[in-house]
């Protein structure tokens, strides 16, 4: 099994990506290899989120200064 991910390079030099079936959650490494690895945890979550109950999503506002 392969998973396809979209990643791009911070100001900061670190690696931000997330995974295409999961674009919500971003994780970041390093490396092109630290950030798969991240990636790969972020899949072990991911397995978690489908196979429970979906939680109740709810929204808020916070003010700007």
């Amino acid at each position: 099994m392969e998973l396809e991910y979209t990643y791009w390079e911070s100001k900061d030099g670190w690696l931000i990506g997330y995974l295409n079936i999961w674009p919500g959650q971003l994780t970041q490494g390093k490396t092109v290899a630290g950030l798969e690895e991240m990636l790969l945890d972020l899949y072990e979550f991911y397995k978690e989120e489908q196979e429970e109950k979906p939680a109740e999503k709810k929204t808020g506002t916070i003010k700007v200064p």
